[in-house]
């Protein structure tokens, strides 16, 4: 709760955060249909995920099927604690720009705003953002042994502890 109150006092005195990362390939690619070797079904609740705990084989391409059964717009992100936090104030700005609301997604408004901010597009290979009672899949192929998470970065959740463990084997 701390973290995301400070994104919000960073914003709002018009800093900005640096937080470094790892390049996306650390932590995979975006996979291909014709290579998935496996499929694991991911529920989003309020503020948590079933599975708490994915299984992964280096080298192998997931298709997570995914599905928010909250009642709240949900996030899945795979990636490394330190890109979380780096995604959380562009998350923040979606928020702070009317594109998403604790329940929609104004798909028009983020398409206008991709024009001037690619960053409102929210078009990253290792997420998936939902709104309540849909459904979509990610297919990603983990080809590192970076230490991985899938979480929400939606402001709040992620520190609320909406994340899921992913064990590379």
């Amino acid at each position: 709760m701390k973290l995301f109150f400070f994104y919000i006092l960073t914003f709002s005195l018009g800093l900005q955060l640096h937080l470094f990362s790892a390049p996306m390939k650390m932590i995979g690619m975006k996979g291909k249909a014709s290579e998935v070797s496996k499929t694991i079904k991911v529920d989003m609740y309020d503020n948590y995920y079933e599975p708490k705990i994915i299984n992964i084989k280096k080298n192998e391409t997931v298709r997570f099927v995914v599905e928010n059964k909250g009642v709240l717009v949900h996030e899945f992100n795979i990636a490394t604690m330190m890109m979380h936090k780096k995604h959380g104030p562009e998350m923040l700005e979606l928020m702070k720009n009317g594109i998403l609301t604790p329940t929609k997604i104004d798909k028009d408004l983020m398409k206008k705003m991709k024009k001037t901010n690619p960053k409102m597009a929210h078009s990253h290979s290792n997420s998936i953002l939902l709104e309540p009672k849909k459904k979509g899949e990610l297919i990603w192929k983990f080809t590192s042994t970076a230490s991985l998470l899938a979480a929400c970065n939606v402001p709040g959740h992620l520190e609320a502890g909406m994340i899921s463990k992913i064990n590379l084997n």
